[in-house]
């Protein structure tokens, strides 16, 4: 059928007005429309005649809430007026409460260059250059200036690289910044004019229309249809219907009407402001990967400063070196031990990471977040245009219809009642479940048409149809007002069932649409018809995006739990979690505040939150706490968003990702930008990061197993042979192990199924076995060599000293066979360190392997032609070149054996200790502290970060201070409890009032 149909723009969720029972009229039936809470007005418990703009009178909730006041009052404690502020008045309140922008450091470029100098692995790299060129200039001989050089270097690549980083990221604040409206109409002097939007201060007169972003939080005092789009604040997927005393958010959009109203709050003090300032909370942060380069920082100079202690009272004191001499033995020591360059490796493989995540449309803006990836426990994840559209929609699968009409018909009819141009999101929603959005209006001609009415609460239509020549109208809106009307067809039957309809609806978070129809006779289109007969009910809901459901079993698949954390009501939210096969098991945000109720299965908020599959009618400080929460139980959160109400969540959150089409304050705000729709890349993202955090874990094991390797050996070398191995190659060996590990950043390596962690007694433990075996190697060579004359006598080599006469241990010669030596079997432990089984069964990457036979060149090289006097070597012959390979290559061969030996041993007996305490721990205390919280950690962790916060804080103080905040459902109303605590300190200080 083909009947034309009036529109009526349907109910946003805050419409519904309650109505009075006429006297003397029958039962009057309630149609349970879903809608959020409202509150009524309160007065204001202070004395309104004397009260003075400071803190205590106006910012404390118990005696004012300045959204939940009377207007009237709201005028008295602002002292202000309709007729708005003089300008003296406001220059006064602009020096008292400060612009109305948010404003962030600005850090010179040089010092935050050389802040990535000041870590404890820089500080050994700086004191091994300072014993180069200053202590080491004495008995005669020039400062060590090749050590010098190479030092300073790597140096400086290691500090370009995170300055880079670091200079390319942080933008949070500037895009809430960007957010606010920069132009703002306002009432100075009795007059209307237009000002920078920075300017507004409370107690202003401010007007805005369609179009207009709100310039500052304010109540209304005038609204005319007012309709504001406030989502990417508070996640409600519908525009809000605003009336006079309602408040409106600074940020928000106008997307119907215009209204008028006071300034009560200003820039940080606002919602949005409040927003940005939990954003750069975190200031003085770490990230977990500075965290784990804290302990391996660690490990390493223990072991470094054990070893150098050792050679100066060995070496001094017992063989009386001199100053000069062992000088040289320490700078080894220093050079070789340390892992010069992890943070320059781990930075390139994390960029090279980035790198290939960007071909999965996933855009890193902090490059450590994906390590923190990897480890990801638990996914938070926002509701509206993240886990759904965002975009309104008719279910047609729960059409009901009470008529003759098809469920189709019923969509055609409502479709005709329904603008074609100019749409609210109501009538788009309608007309785009056509299959063609033309059908609206095809096969009639437009005879009359009422469009939405807040007082009517419904759209009508009156219409000819063009086939059978006949005028008929439609009209749809909220329920109850719709079966009003209705006079034709009308039994208890119909209205039970319907009544029955709606409440399941309503319990279920879905919005409802009554439909209507009736026939008008003549071809007056303003006559009475026959009668409207109810013929239908749609449902409009935030449909999920198509991938949701696939994404989120695959991140369960992953050992990844997702859960929902929304602004929007508890039923929508339920809703959406039954339809994505998320669950429904979820509280309001009013149990952040109250705990679990008295009797549940909860114990502690803590269990409910862990348990929980979501929480709806969160706000910022609801999400940043939830995930606080969660990273304080032991796990890695992950927060996905796409609004600014997510953004302190997502910098909270060891790893925030910001969804296709998110606001710019989200996008700043997060450390991982998608840039398709959906969460599939996320998908992509866990198991990319995975791979990326083996190869980190491949080469921390052989990093802390070389320091072990160079350290132990050239210690024991010195104290048992006054073995003099020259500074300068030590360094040599470091540039060449650093410059082949760098294509760890491509290797091929398989992700794990389970969210990844850092075991470091594991790898310490990995790192020791390896190190003591590869010592163990170099020293019986250079026995053999000092002892006997096997290789002499086998293989007809010879050093320089003469054959027969007692082998000098520091002969150039020998030095260059130990070099060569050490520099093969030493790199070749990355095969070994990579592989889970035998190190042959797991292809590395060809550049792994190009680089590796590169290197293993140049030192092959570097031994049969390097007669370098400086550095205390001189070129070997082919044959040792022979011996050591082939030396090298049976000690190579049983390393495998040396790990599954560990495996079986010493790591599985760790692994069960680690399990045992965590089952203690649980049976004790019910929950384990296993892991680290968000990015911030302790004074010497932070010594491995930038010290500089990503995001930088807001240069005003805008915390929540010495007072302890609640919060209530009504949250939305009541915010400015907390967004004006700390302008009211400032009030106080300067009262605007003289007293």
């Amino acid at each position: 059928m083909s009947e034309p149909v009036t529109k009526e723009a349907g109910p946003p969720p805050n419409e519904v007005i309650e109505e009075k029972q006429p006297e003397n009229e029958p039962k009057k039936r309630e149609y349970k429309e879903f809608e959020g809470e409202e509150h009524e007005a309160t007065h204001a418990k202070v004395d309104m005649d004397t009260i003075e703009l400071k803190a205590e009178d106006l910012y404390d909730k118990e005696k004012v809430d300045l959204e939940r006041v009377e207007l009237g009052d709201v005028f008295k404690l602002l002292q202000s007026s309709e007729e708005g502020l003089t300008s003296e008045q406001a220059t006064e309140r602009l020096g008292i409460f400060g612009p109305n922008k948010l404003e962030s450091e600005e850090q010179n470029p040089f010092l935050q260059f050389l802040s990535f100098m000041w870590n404890p692995l820089s500080w050994v790299m700086e004191a091994a250059a300072l014993v180069a060129i200053a202590l080491s200039n004495g008995e005669g001989r020039a400062p060590d200036w090749p050590d010098f050089v190479g030092i300073v270097l790597l140096l400086l690549v290691n500090s370009a690289i995170g300055f880079y980083e670091e200079r390319n990221a942080g933008n949070a604040v500037k895009a809430l910044m960007d957010s606010l409206a920069p132009k703002a109409k306002v009432k100075r002097d009795g007059d209307w004019k237009e000002i920078e939007s920075s300017e507004l201060v409370p107690g202003d007169m401010i007007a805005f229309k369609i179009g207009d972003i709100v310039p500052a939080d304010c109540r209304l005092t005038e609204a005319i249809n007012v309709s504001i789009d406030q989502a990417a604040l508070t996640g409600e997927s519908l525009p809000q219907s605003k009336k006079t005393g309602d408040q409106c958010f600074s940020g928000s959009t106008c997307k119907q009407g215009e209204a008028e109203g006071m300034v009560i709050s200003t820039g940080p003090n606002t919602f949005f402001g409040r927003a940005a300032s939990l954003v750069g909370a975190d200031d003085d942060s770490t990230g977990h990967l500075q965290m784990i380069l804290a302990q391996i920082g660690s490990f390493c100079l223990v072991v470094i400063g054990i070893f150098v202690l050792l050679e100066i009272c060995v070496l001094y004191g017992r063989f009386h070196y001199s100053y000069r001499r062992g000088l040289d033995n320490i700078l080894v020591l220093l050079i070789g031990g340390i892992p010069i360059a992890m943070p320059t490796v781990l930075s390139v493989t994390l960029a090279v990471g980035a790198q290939q995540l960007a071909k999965y449309k996933a855009i890193v803006t902090r490059i450590t977040a994906i390590e923190e990836l990897a480890g990801v426990t638990i996914l938070c994840s926002d509701k509206t245009g993240t886990l759904t559209t965002n975009k309104l929609t008719i279910d047609k699968n729960l059409v009901r219809t009470y008529g003759p009409f098809s469920s189709e018909d019923v969509i055609l009819l409502s479709a005709y009642a329904s603008r074609t141009e100019n749409q609210d999101a109501i009538d788009g929603c309608v007309v785009g479940t056509l299959d063609d959005p033309k059908k609206a209006r095809a096969g009639i001609k437009l005879l009359d048409f009422k469009p939405f009415d807040p007082t009517t609460k419904r759209t009508e239509i009156t219409y000819r149809e063009e086939a059978s020549g006949k005028l008929k109208r439609v009209t749809k809106g909220m329920t109850g007002r719709i079966i009003e009307l209705c006079t034709r067809n009308k039994t208890h039957e119909i209205e039970d069932q319907l009544e029955r309809d709606v409440e399941e609806y309503a319990n279920r978070g879905l919005r409802t649409l009554a439909v209507a129809y009736e026939e008008v006779e003549g071809d007056n289109p303003e006559a009475d018809g026959n009668g409207f007969e109810l013929i239908g009910l749609l449902t409009i809901f935030d449909p999920p995006r198509a991938d949701t459901k696939e994404t989120i079993d695959n991140a369960l698949a992953l050992g990844v739990k997702v859960k929902m954390v929304t602004g929007d009501q508890l039923a929508i939210a339920k809703e959406t979690g039954r339809r994505l096969g998320l669950g429904d098991h979820m509280y309001p945000a009013k149990v952040l505040k109250d705990g679990p109720p008295p009797g549940g299965k909860h114990m502690t908020l803590e269990e409910m939150i862990l348990d929980a599959d979501g929480f709806a009618g969160v706000f910022p400080e609801h999400k940043y706490e939830i995930v606080k929460t969660l990273q304080g139980l032991g796990h890695l959160c992950a927060m996905t968003g796409d609004g600014a109400n997510d953004a302190p969540a997502l910098s909270k959150a060891n790893v925030g990702i910001a969804v296709e089409g998110a606001t710019d304050a989200a996008r700043g705000a997060a450390d991982i930008v998608l840039t398709e729709p959906g969460l599939s890349t996320i998908v992509h993202a866990i198991r990319q990061s995975r791979i990326i955090f083996q190869r980190m874990r491949n080469y921390s094991i052989y990093a802390c197993a070389v320091t072990i390797r160079i350290v132990v050996c050239f210690a024991i070398l010195a104290f048992a042979y006054e073995f003099e191995f020259p500074p300068f190659m030590v360094l040599i060996i470091a540039l060449l192990n650093d410059g082949t590990i760098m294509t760890l950043s491509v290797d091929r390596v398989l992700p794990s199924n389970t969210p990844d962690s850092w075991d470091l007694a594991e790898i310490f433990a990995y790192a020791i076995a390896y190190g003591l075996y590869l010592t163990l190697s170099t020293i019986a060579l250079l026995i053999i060599i000092l002892k006997t004359t096997f290789f002499e006598d086998k293989f007809g080599v010879r050093v320089d000293t003469p054959y027969g006469a007692p082998k000098d241990p520091n002969d150039y010669q020998i030095h260059m066979i130990i070099y060569l030596q050490v520099a093969i079997i030493s790199q070749a432990l990355i095969f070994v360190t990579r592989s889970h089984g035998f190190f042959f069964m797991e292809m590395p990457s060809y550049a792994l392997l190009g680089a590796f036979c590169v290197a293993q060149l140049i030192s092959s090289i570097i031994g049969a032609y390097a007669n370098w006097g400086f550095t205390k070597i001189r070129a070997i012959s082919g044959g040792w070149i022979g011996i050591v390979w082939v030396w090298n290559i049976i000690w190579f061969l049983p390393l495998d054996f040396v790990k599954f030996a560990m495996k079986a041993t010493i790591i599985k007996y760790l692994r069960q200790r680690h399990e045992q305490k965590v089952a203690q721990q649980v049976k004790n205390q019910g929950v384990p502290m296993a892991r680290t919280t968000s990015r911030v950690g302790s004074i010497h962790e932070s010594m491995y970060g930038n010290r500089v916060s990503f995001i930088k804080r807001a240069a005003r103080s805008v915390g929540f201070g010495g007072k302890k905040v609640t919060m209530s459902q009504g949250e939305l109303k009541r915010f400015a409890s907390i967004q004006a605590a700390h302008t009211g300190q400032t009030l106080a200080r300067h009262a605007s009032r003289p007293q």
